[in-house]
């Protein structure tokens, strides 16, 4: 006979309580069990916490400083001085759906079938972010990543929210999903402006020297041709200023021995492509506000990417006020996890949600 000491404790409850969740999330993913989530458990908040259901909170989504409402549209009350991100993209290098899930006789992907119905927020292009920063000298708008689905993300958001110039690029690593729409600016150069500023990491731009050589090393070019007209300027790991905004890039790993950047403007955090984060990096994320970062898949990491339970390991380090995940694959279904993620706010205090391609969050700069 087995005799306890003492009843098991308020926190050892809370911690069976967050496994049990993410089993269950596992189960409504359809993963199995060799694959199912495992969320590293955190101290429990002990405090009694007095907050909306879960249901209410996802409907509602942020609170005033940074609500993005499902349908693209600021609310009324809202100053309109504000500076904003809209979401061009929070998928895959491949992006959601896959043709390969589509055209599958055998299996159907439920995700990747839901991301076919207009205005799925399952449909994921490559990741990037817009930038629409308000100051004393006027809007301009700041692109961060410009991969290989880049120019369908601006047919579709561009008019949509009224953007019409690129003011400048800000390139956080030279994977296809990042640099890959780089000629597609063309449109921009031969149609709008004269040119677009491009702030790249040297060992970045060294890659676009052979990608992209003719956007490099303008002499090539056929005389006549309507290419780009790219302006690159070299950045360090370092604070920079585009338009009066100041960065500061945020080093990362993305891969073994491969970095990758993500950037801090104001209080606002944006990592989309990391597999580590070096120690020296978390000292530039303190006082975080909004975090915007990697959650490839539901059960694990990949050797590039945070998986889901890393990224969580990752808010609960960081401690930001709220956090968008990004860079989902079709395993990440967005409502089914959203729903899992809902229950970190009741069971944690945690502020968390998926992104979705389209999403308009007002910030302050």
């Amino acid at each position: 006979m087995i005799m306890l000491s003492r009843l098991p404790s308020p926190s050892w409850c809370a911690a069976v309580r967050t496994r049990c969740i993410a089993r269950s999330l596992s189960r409504r993913l359809g993963l199995s069990s060799a694959r199912r989530c495992h969320i590293p458990l955190r101290r429990p908040i002990t405090r009694a916490l007095s907050l909306p259901s879960k249901k209410r909170l996802l409907k509602m989504g942020f609170d005033i400083t940074f609500t993005g409402l499902s349908n693209g549209e600021l609310d009324s009350t809202r100053q309109t001085n504000m500076s904003e991100i809209i979401f061009l993209g929070t998928g895959t290098s491949e992006g959601i759906p896959r043709v390969s899930c589509l055209t599958d006789p055998l299996k159907k992907c439920e995700v990747c079938s839901k991301a076919t119905e207009p205005g799925n927020k399952n449909k994921r292009l490559n990741t990037s972010i817009l930038i629409r920063y308000n100051c004393s000298g006027g809007r301009f708008n700041i692109l961060i990543d410009a991969g290989k689905f880049f120019y369908h993300s601006a047919l579709r958001w561009f008019p949509f929210y009224g953007i019409r110039t690129i003011d400048a690029v800000i390139i956080t690593h030279s994977h296809a999903d990042a640099i890959g729409g780089l000629d597609d600016l063309r449109d921009w150069t031969n149609n709008v402006q004269p040119c677009v500023p491009i702030y790249t990491a040297i060992r970045d731009f060294e890659v676009m020297q052979k990608t992209h050589y003719y956007l490099v090393d303008t002499s090539v070019i056929i005389p006549g041709a309507a290419v780009s007209d790219l302006q690159f300027n070299i950045i360090k790991e370092e604070p920079f200023t585009v338009h009066n905004l100041q960065i500061t890039p945020l080093p990362v790993w993305h891969g073994p021995g491969y970095r990758s950047l993500g950037f801090r403007f104001g209080n606002v955090c944006y990592i989309s492509d990391a597999s580590d984060i070096p120690e020296e990096t978390y000292e530039l994320l303190t006082g975080c506000d909004l975090l915007i970062v990697d959650a490839l898949r539901p059960d694990r990491s990949s050797t590039t990417h945070f998986g889901l339970p890393r990224a969580l390991q990752e808010v609960r380090r960081i401690q930001p006020k709220r956090t968008l995940f990004t860079g989902m694959m079709h395993l990440m279904d967005h409502d089914k996890v959203n729903e899992y993620l809902g229950s970190l706010m009741e069971t944690e205090g945690l502020d968390i949600q998926l992104s979705y391609d389209g999403l308009r969050i007002p910030v302050s700069l």
